[in-house]
């Protein structure tokens, strides 16, 4: 049976690195099959709303939805609800991923192109799941006021419910059991009510699903810390949305460079998930033709993996990547010459 996976190549770099996806899956999986649609900017610019009910509709009925990119300076002035970025946050809630994967893996041939030492990040393999759908980006009340000196202000909720901590769990346990089998909590719990009760939570459910995993916890500031001085230690962290956020970003630097990261969000099983590059839409370098497109590359190959149920080919396009860099692939934010199509071009022949 075949499979259709939604391609939403977004704005600025989203529409060239997800070009090259979509070649190098016409050869890993060439009976996958291929639809288009707008979001963010682009979507703004064509139907004057960031996501449209329309495209969630194909996002929930394909199998899979890879994403490029949302955002840039073209639409700063538009109303903070119409943003690029209300797109993307609107297509995570209305297809319920609630579960972020953000791998910082660190490839042999990139060792020496991170900003810490060799032994720091030589052999690295971290999986952060991160929760998506809640937190403080979602709850409510928020809003600001405006007001006459200190009487102006703006505020958000941060608010988790039992049950949504108790899933992204329950994937961050599922996942560790398949790795390290360690699981490291991070919050606020010293300062934040629901970063207490998120630590309760996930102390609660490990006492009764925790089977096979050792879990931790650490404060989130702690982590960030760590995650510089030895991000070796950690196999699995599990966090909130706002420090999942924060957190992944900074593991994304570790490996080299951000333009290398895929990501994963996960729904139930037999739900579709979203798969899109870190690295946002680099406006500064769009349409230029050096942007790197690993990050989406790799992306699809999450998707293989996670999705579309393929993990041989998942395994092979890993090895793909791992082989071009190998043999000296480089763009630019990894100290090479090659164009987006070019490193598009080593990933295939290495296939």
């Amino acid at each position: 049976m075949s499979q259709t996976m939604l391609l939403l190549p977004g704005d600025g770099i989203g529409a060239e690195v997800t070009e090259q996806a979509r070649r190098v899956a016409e050869v890993i999986a060439p009976d996958l099959r291929f639809e288009e649609g707008l979001v963010g900017g682009a979507s703004i610019d064509a139907n004057g709303e960031p996501l449209t009910v329309d495209t969630l509709v194909k996002a929930k009925s394909s199998d899979a939805v890879l994403l490029g990119a949302v955002g840039g300076p073209k639409w700063n002035d538009v109303d903070r609800h119409l943003r690029p970025e209300m797109g993307l946050l609107q297509l995570r809630k209305g297809m319920d991923v609630f579960a972020n994967l953000r791998p910082a893996f660190c490839f042999p041939a990139l060792v020496d192109a991170s900003s810490l030492k060799r032994e720091i990040v030589d052999g690295l393999d971290i999986m952060i799941v991160r929760e998506l759908t809640s937190g403080v980006y979602f709850g409510e009340p928020r809003g600001f006021e405006r007001g006459i000196g200190d009487k102006s202000f703006g505020y958000e909720t941060s608010r988790y419910t039992a049950g949504e901590i108790e899933r992204v769990s329950r994937v961050a346990f599922d996942i560790a059991r398949g790795r390290g089998g360690e699981v490291a909590s991070t919050e606020k719990s010293n300062v934040m009510e629901s970063g207490l009760f998120w630590r309760e939570t996930v102390t609660e459910l490990h006492a009764t699903e925790g089977e096979g995993v050792k879990l931790r916890h650490i404060l989130a500031d702690a982590c960030a810390m760590e995650l510089v001085r030895d991000p070796k230690q950690f196999d699995v962290i599990l966090a909130g949305n706002l420090f999942g956020d924060i957190l992944s970003d900074a593991a994304a630097m570790l490996t080299g460079s951000i333009g290398m990261l895929p990501s994963a969000s996960l729904s139930y099983e037999g739900k579709p998930g979203l798969y899109e590059p870190v690295h946002g839409s680099a406006p500064d370098i769009a349409g230029k033709g050096f942007a790197n497109p690993c990050a989406a590359i790799l992306s699809l190959e999450m998707s293989l993996r996670w999705s579309l149920g393929q993990p041989d080919a998942a395994d092979r396009l890993f090895a793909a990547v791992g082989n071009a860099l190998d043999a000296g692939a480089r763009t630019r934010d990894l100290g090479g010459t090659l164009s987006t199509q070019e490193m598009g071009d080593a990933v295939i022949a290495a296939l």
